[in-house]
């Protein structure tokens, strides 16, 4: 199947599906009558060049083009999946997707980013309604995982599938919403919060600043690793979800909210909010903001996959997926990868530590090309770090693209000496390069012991080749 995607509408949520797939392999083409189409997304894409990739350890996909065309029927020539960004309105989509099927393969998905029309909606009229469902992602769409999957009844089940094989596929996590509702899942949620932050504004309890202080520095840490559900289980102690139950259900009949009322949205409340929100983060522009909320959600997002857990985990399986083995050429290139945010320090360069971290990933990927890999491992057997010089010899800055050399300088007995050199990508300038040796130990005795045939093979043949 030909890689080709193509985006109909490019304003934030296109641009972020537009760099989703072109930084996964993807080749991409967009169409958007603004004549600042092609500026915005650019903007876009850059964020998410910078960033995306600070999420893995594995080398990303060679980046697929980003085209744009002057028609709906050029845009979908040949793309076997099309995600349509209009605005939110039923008779524009509805328009668009008379258009999309007239040009597009029988085959193709058609996929809307729409965050409140249900599936069936958009189907109404449709020529083949089978081929359309919902996938609403969130923003920013390159960074962030969920894409809410809402078929409704008329999708063909193999378009539900190939669609969810295909998120999959660049990164993303499909939560495939079984019955139509207006707005999802999580919109809906969000407007339950959005309405009662309006309430306490309005009412002069809260400025918007301290609703979101209320949000980043306490329920939002939560929420970001466990959601809700299973929050308060750990709230209910070791009696678990039922004691909680028990103990605060008798809450949700007290007068603590005001979600079956909204506030008259008038000039007076939207000045109201406008102006504590300026005054909140108004000395910042918008793509200063952009990169902060990147740059943070990088590291959260980072810490979670240290942890293997929530959307981390998701991450950490794509990032294995990514993984392939290592080419035959002298010498091995063992990483390639982008420098992440959170290996900077005060200096605003990379940590002296990090160094170590990536000569360390370099020398674990030696270890899996010779044999010495996690069932290696776990049948007792690994080579251990005896000594580490490394040479720190040009500033290496976040967001910058790298990759390491190897160089198996000894290979013989229990015995292994690597030669690393750390390189910029983009002229090859030598960044750090790091002499280490590691010795074959048994796991059971924690000693020293010669490797197993087939890895003391594989050493010595890259030594002799390495000489």
């Amino acid at each position: 199947m030909a890689k080709v995607a193509a985006i109909i509408g490019g304003g934030v949520i296109g641009g972020g599906w537009a760099a989703r797939f072109a930084l996964m392999g993807w080749s991409v083409k967009v169409f958007d009558p603004d004549p600042e189409a092609e500026r915005k997304i650019g903007e876009v894409v850059a964020n998410a060049q910078r960033t995306l990739p600070m999420l893995y350890e594995a080398p990303m996909p060679k980046r697929g083009t980003i085209t744009f065309h002057d028609s709906i029927a050029e845009t979908v020539s040949g793309a076997s999946y099309i995600q349509e960004s209009v605005p939110e309105r039923l008779d524009l989509k509805q328009k668009v997707y008379a258009e999309l099927q007239a040009h597009c393969e029988t085959d193709a998905i058609l996929a809307s980013s729409t965050s409140g029309f249900k599936p069936s909606e958009l189907q109404d009229g449709a020529v083949r309604p089978e081929q359309i469902l919902v996938a609403h992602p969130f923003n920013p769409v390159y960074l962030i995982p969920l894409v809410e999957l809402v078929p409704g009844t008329n999708a063909a089940p193999q378009v539900v599938e190939k669609a969810s094989e295909i998120l999959t596929e660049i990164g993303m996590y499909p939560l495939h919403v079984k019955a139509e509702i207006d707005a999802h899942i999580a919109d809906r949620f969000l407007e339950a919060v959005w309405r009662e932050a309006l309430w306490l504004v309005k009412d002069g309890i809260a400025t918007t600043e301290e609703i979101d202080d209320a949000i980043r520095y306490g329920f939002g840490l939560r929420w970001a690793q466990m959601g809700l559900f299973e929050t308060y289980r750990v709230a209910g102690g070791e009696a678990g979800m039922k004691h909680f139950m028990a103990q605060f259900g008798p809450a949700l009949k007290w007068p603590w909210t005001k979600l079956m009322d909204v506030p008259e949205f008038n000039d007076e409340l939207v000045d109201l909010i406008a102006g504590q929100s300026d005054a909140q983060s108004g000395h910042m522009s918008i793509r200063q903001l952009e990169q902060l909320r990147d740059n943070n959600l990088v590291s959260i997002l980072r810490a979670l996959k240290g942890q293997n857990a929530a959307a981390g985990k998701l991450i950490a399986d794509h990032d294995a997926a990514l993984r392939g083995p290592l080419a035959d050429e002298t010498p091995l290139i063992t990483v390639r990868r982008i420098v992440p945010v959170d290996w900077t320090d005060v200096n605003g360069h990379m940590n002296e530590g990090r160094y170590g971290q990536i000569f360390s990933d370099a020398s674990e990927e030696l270890m899996f090309h010779v044999g010495a890999d996690r069932d290696y491992i776990a049948a007792g057997n690994s080579y251990f770090t005896a000594e580490t010089n490394i040479r720190y010899i040009m500033e290496t800055h976040a967001g910058e693209e790298v990759y390491v050399e190897t160089r198996v300088a000894q290979g013989e007995g229990k015995k292994l000496r690597l030669m690393h050199e750390m390189k910029r990508t983009r002229d090859g300038t030598l960044l750090a390069s790091c002499n280490q040796f590691l010795l074959h130990v048994s796991l059971e005795t924690r000693k020293s012991c010669p490797p197993l045939p087939n890895v003391l093979a594989a050493v010595e043949a890259l030594a002799a080749k390495h000489a």
